[in-house]
């Protein structure tokens, strides 16, 4: 009987579809972990595919290739530790979540998942069956439990494996990253050790995917909720874990415990991580914005340059009569402090170009959002020709707020492939801002220092398409639209909700209004990164043609 079992936690970052890379992936960890004396290596749910892969699961031929990949990694793998796995199986005709136990050239055991996650990012009940729960499977002689991801938000499962005889529990998950996540992960999976009695380790993915980013922060906690070992949030790692047998049962050595950062940093490595892999994974290198010269944009080339590297970060300026002098000196020192490019395209002779077309059908009409609009579109317009002709991702630049009163114009200044700041909200950009000027990481690939300056932070924001522009001239002070959308939008709360906190009830109304009437701009907008637990695309997901409106609060 052994009495010591040595355990490799992998949170790596696979690649949705590229099931050979990934493969390749996994045998390079399990050739680490044979070199390092482990009995076991671990590797997270729907590993070989990558996660999520939605309905491109459903295909046969791709369910066909990734079990193949399995079994050939069984043989591969078949001399020295076992190898865990995840990926699809299939059993009396119905398709599973599994994770794939590999041992001396065949797989020893299928653990399939019992409880399938239907709610925000999530819906695995339209592609996956849920199956019984099954007992634990034995490794050099150590019986080891294996709850896949959802599996062990709920007692059940986790208190099944402990009665049928468990000794360890070894959770694979592909769990994305929310504010806060790391905090209710690490509650629950303490709840989970104190019910069973059982160490536990917690094994999470990193990357990102469209608008996901699975951030790691793997653990390991001993009876008690001791935390014996914590891998880093985000980061690529791997943890050899000793596990000792002792008189009370298996207990894990205490190994690395990384810091995990303040929301504000996760927020900004989310946007980094998630920009960076969306380019990566869709075979994109660089990347070109509108740089404004307010913040907004300012943030998003500093998201980009930490990304991808400044020299693959192309910026543009296209003023017209309406931008100011300050916009175009701003937006020049922060190209010149992120050391990215900046090109300028005026846009005034289109615009009068434009403007000379539609006179005739505009004759005896007044100037107004229309012509506002005209120059936004022919800035998406121009971005997009530059994106064509030289193969860069364009990135927009919309925050939140925008993006939930519909303050943007749809293919305007939403055109684009991707936006790395879609969940955060305008008060969080100032936060994020200042952070990003304060702060700087060896995972940033931009400059460190002041890279945003001041006057860009400080000034009114402005789209500068007519005169004196402010934001302010159309919506409520951000800190009073960001609260109430943060009640409607985050917390589903009623308009007499808001009231009795002491909102004025026809500004609410005014913001409840802009929200519905702006779902239509929202289904067209690219993918962005998620923050929040209500990001808009799949947490929230609401109809466009609708005519209710909440009539409570007075």
């Amino acid at each position: 009987m052994t009495d010591i079992f040595r355990l490799l936690l992998v949170q790596a970052n696979p690649t949705v579809g590229d099931i050979a890379g990934n493969a390749a992936k996994a045998r390079g960890h399990w050739q680490a972990g044979r070199a390092a004396g482990a009995d076991m290596v671990a590797l997270t749910e729907m590993f070989v595919t990558g996660y999520q892969t939605q309905d491109l699961i459903l295909k046969r031929a791709f369910q066909d290739e990734a079990i193949a990949a399995i079994e050939a990694l069984a043989k591969d793998c078949a001399d020295g530790p076992a190898l865990g796995i995840g990926g699809p199986a299939r059993m009396g005709g119905r398709l599973y979540n599994a994770w794939w136990v590999l041992q001396g050239g065949r797989a020893t055991a299928t653990v399939l998942k019992h409880h399938l996650p239907n709610d925000a990012v999530f819906d695995e009940k339209r592609i996956f069956s849920s199956a019984e729960v099954a007992g634990p499977y034995v490794v050099n002689g150590v019986r080891i439990g294996t709850p896949i991801c959802e599996d062990a938000w709920h007692p059940d499962v986790t208190e099944t494996l402990q009665e049928t005889g468990a000794e360890i529990l070894l959770i694979p998950n592909g769990s994305p990253y929310h504010r806060g996540k790391p905090n209710l992960r690490l509650n629950l999976m303490i709840s989970r050790v104190i019910e069973t009695g059982l160490p536990l380790c917690y094994l999470n993915m990193v990357g990102g995917q469209d608008d996901q980013v699975f951030d790691g922060s793997s653990m390991v906690l001993n009876p008690g909720g001791h935390l014996a070992v914590q891998m880093p949030q985000f980061d690529e790692a791997a943890e050899l874990v000793t596990f000792r047998r002792t008189a009370e049962g298996w207990r894990a050595d205490t190994g690395g415990i990384a810091d995990l950062p303040p929301i504000g940093e996760a927020d900004y490595r989310a946007c980094v991580m998630g920009l960076g892999d969306y380019m990566r994974k869709t075979g994109f290198s660089k990347a070109l914005l509108g740089l404004s010269g307010g913040i907004d944009s300012a943030i998003v080339a500093a998201i980009a340059a930490d990304a991808l590297g400044p020299e693959n970060v192309r910026c543009v300026m296209l003023p017209s009569e309406f931008t100011s002098a300050h916009s175009l000196e701003d937006a020049t020192a922060c190209a010149q402090r992120l050391g990215v490019r900046l090109d300028t395209v005026p846009i005034s002779g289109a615009q009068a170009a434009v403007g000379q077309a539609l006179a005739p059908l505009f004759a005896g009409t007044e100037p107004g959002v229309t012509e506002e609009n005209i120059q936004s579109r022919l800035r998406g317009l121009l971005l997009m020709a530059l994106s064509n002709k030289f193969g860069e991702m364009l990135l927009t630049t919309g925050n939140k707020s925008e993006m939930a009163v519909g303050y943007c114009t749809i293919y305007g200044d939403m055109n684009g492939g991707y936006n790395p700041v879609k969940d955060m909200y305008k008060t969080r950009m100032f936060l994020t801002a200042k952070w990003r000027n304060e702060n700087h990481r060896p995972w940033m690939k931009g400059p460190g220092g002041e890279v945003i300056p001041q006057r860009i932070i400080q000034k009114p924001p402005s789209a500068e398409l007519r005169a004196n522009q402010t934001d302010q001239d159309s919506l409520p002070p951000y800190e009073v639209l960001d609260a109430i959308l943060e009640g409607l939008v985050e917390r589903e709360e009623s308009v007499a909700d808001l009231v009795a906190r002491g909102f004025d009830r026809a500004t609410v109304k005014k913001v409840e209004h802009l929200l519905y009437i702006a779902e239509y701009k929202r289904f067209q907008s690219a993918p962005g990164v998620r923050l929040t637990q209500k990001a808009f695309w799949l947490d929230r997901r609401y109809p466009i043609a609708m005519r209710w409106r909440d009539g409570s609060g007075g």
